[in-house]
């Protein structure tokens, strides 16, 4: 059980929600116990912070390697690519900066591929990866700064902050959201990815959905949750974004959970379906959160 009583609302995570395992190294089983009023999932036990680096430790962990030798690779490179101009659209059309003075944060940076893209277009950026294989990764490729981790960062402020599928796993959540306020300037915009557990995918898959990553995913957000933890610190959400490739790639990896092979028509089938329920519910397998500073 969680409890957080610094916020106007009690946090308690005490109902089981589901139990799934870590497909990806330990194949240990992990709870997911929900707290009803914030709609928002906990995975517990979580790793201490000393070991929770173990968890990372394998080659399946695609986001820290450039990789592109399996099938299921492949997806994931040519879907980062294509996203890649997406998002940096997406971060120069909300945060309305100038051409001289467009200060970016990139929390979780990988292997670097979105801030090259930033930084290309003007952005002065800075980038976190606590992997040092992918940090290493990522400073080949450009020269910046790249720290290990947030606390590393003391008095810079940034026009922009973006955490592609990171909030979920950072062990001190309300710590750590706080921090994003301190780090943002006036005004500034936080854009936040992550998945979203109500979606069709998620329900459909249940414990084999490979979107819960436990224990790696600490956190499992819905629409309400994300709301009411940054309107604790008066951050706002301005606007909700689908990632509609998330729904195909999350079922392609869920699909050989369950059934021990990829099934490409099957998880596209799935992710189709997924995306067009959301059409009229909402809830997408992943979405873009754009949150201001007030």
């Amino acid at each position: 059980m969680i409890k957080n009583t610094s916020y106007s609302f009690n946090i308690d995570f005490s109902m089981l929600y589901l139990k799934c395992l870590d497909h990806t190294v330990s194949n240990e089983e992990f709870e997911l116990l929900l707290d009803e009023t914030l709609e928002m999932l906990v995975t517990t036990p979580q790793p201490s912070i000393k070991n929770l680096g173990k968890y990372y430790e394998s080659e399946s962990y695609i986001s820290h390697t450039d990789s592109k030798g399996s099938f299921i690779d492949r997806v994931y490179q040519f879907v980062k690519i294509f996203t890649i101009s997406k998002k940096v659209r997406l971060i120069t059309d909300f945060s309305n900066l100038n051409d001289t003075n467009n200060s970016l944060l990139d929390i979780g940076c990988g292997t670097g591929d979105f801030l090259v893209a930033s930084q290309k277009k003007g952005f002065s950026v800075v980038g976190i990866e606590p992997n040092e294989k992918a940090r290493q990764l990522t400073s080949s490729k450009l020269k910046t700064t790249i720290y290990k981790d947030i606390s590393e960062i003391s008095s810079e402020q940034f026009d922009c902050i973006t955490m592609w599928h990171v909030l979920e796993h950072v062990p001190n959540l309300f710590d750590y959201i706080s921090k994003l306020k301190s780090l943002l300037k006036p005004n500034g915009i936080l854009i936040v990815a992550v998945p979203n557990y109500k979606s069709f995918d998620a329900n459909y898959y249940g414990k084999f959905w490979a979107a819960y990553d436990v224990p790696r995913h600490l956190w499992h957000f819905s629409q309400k949750s994300i709301k009411l933890l940054f309107k604790k610190e008066n951050m706002k959400v301005i606007k909700t974004k689908p990632m509609l490739f998330d729904s195909f790639y999350v079922s392609l990896l869920s699909e050989k959970y369950k059934n021990g092979k990829s099934n490409p028509l099957k998880a596209f089938l799935v992710g189709l379906k997924s995306n067009l329920k959301a059409k009229q519910t909402s809830e997408y397998s992943s979405l873009k959160y754009i949150i201001k500073n007030d």
